[in-house]
C-alpha cells in the first residue's frame, strides 16, 4: 500500500483523508504545520507548491490539496482566495452571509457554481500527478444546515433529487460525491491500475 504525508497538520482533515482513501492509500498528517506561501495562480500551482515543500522537510512523499468555491458570476472573488475571502470576517457563516448579500440581485444561472479540489500527489521532483474532482451548483438565498463547514451551507449541489437541499444538509451524500471525494476515487483508481500493472510485470 503506498504511503503519503498529508500536507497539513490538520488532524481533521487527515481525518478525512484516511476515510476517502481507506484500503487503498495509507494517509498520515504531517508532525506539525508549515507555513507555505500559496502564491500560484491556480489551484494545481497551490497544490504543488503546498506538496512540494512539505516533501523537502520531511523527505517522504507527499499528498496536498487546494480547494475552492467558484462563482460563475463573480469569478475574481474566490477561486483560488476562497479561504481569504473577506480577511476581516474570521467566521464562515459571516463569510457566507457576505456572499449571499453580494448576490442578492442574482438569479437562475447568475447563481451557478462549483467546487473544485485539486490533490497532488508528489513522489519526487520527477514524478508528481494532479487529480480533479467537480461539483456542479448553485449559491442559495441562505445559510441551510449544519453538518458541513466553510461555504457548505450556501452551496446547493446538482442531484438526481432537486430538493434545494445545500451540502451542510447532506452529509452522506458529500463523503460520496464531494469534489474531494471525486478527485480521491480518480486518484485511488490510477493508482491501482498502476500498482496492477507492477505486479504484472513482476
Amino acid at each position: 500500500m503506498k504511503s503519503f504525508l498529508l500536507a497539513s497538520g490538520n488532524a481533521h482533515k487527515a481525518e478525512e483523508f484516511k476515510e476517502l482513501f481507506l484500503d487503498g492509500i495509507q494517509i498520515q498528517a504531517a508532525p506539525r504545520t508549515l507555513e507555505v506561501q500559496e502564491t500560484g495562480k491556480t489551484f494545481i500551482e497551490n497544490a504543488l507548491i503546498k506538496a512540494k515543500a512539505y516533501a523537502e522537510i520531511y523527505k517522504v512523499p507527499t499528498l496536498a490539496d487546494d480547494s475552492g468555491l467558484v462563482i460563475e458570476a463573480l469569478p475574481h472573488i474566490l477561486g483560488v482566495e476562497s479561504a481569504r475571502f473577506a480577511p476581516e470576517l474570521p467566521l464562515y457563516s459571516d463569510k457566507c452571509q457576505k456572499l449571499i448579500e453580494m448576490m442578492s440581485g442574482l438569479s437562475g444561472d447568475q447563481r451557478k457554481a462549483y467546487f473544485v479540489c485539486i490533490l497532488c500527489f508528489y513522489i519526487s521532483e520527477d514524478e508528481y500527478y494532479f487529480f480533479e474532482g467537480r461539483v456542479q451548483g448553485v449559491i442559495a438565498h441562505e445559510q441551510k444546515g449544519d453538518k458541513g463547514f466553510g461555504y457548505d451551507p450556501i452551496f446547493i449541489p446538482e442531484r438526481s433529487v432537486a430538493d434545494g437541499k445545500s451540502l451542510a444538509e447532506l452529509p452522506e451524500w458529500k463523503n460520496e460525491f464531494s469534489h474531494r471525494a471525486r478527485a480521491a476515487k480518480s486518484s485511488l483508481e490510477f493508482f491501482k491500475e498502476s500498482m496492477d500493472k507492477t505486479h504484472q510485470k513482476s
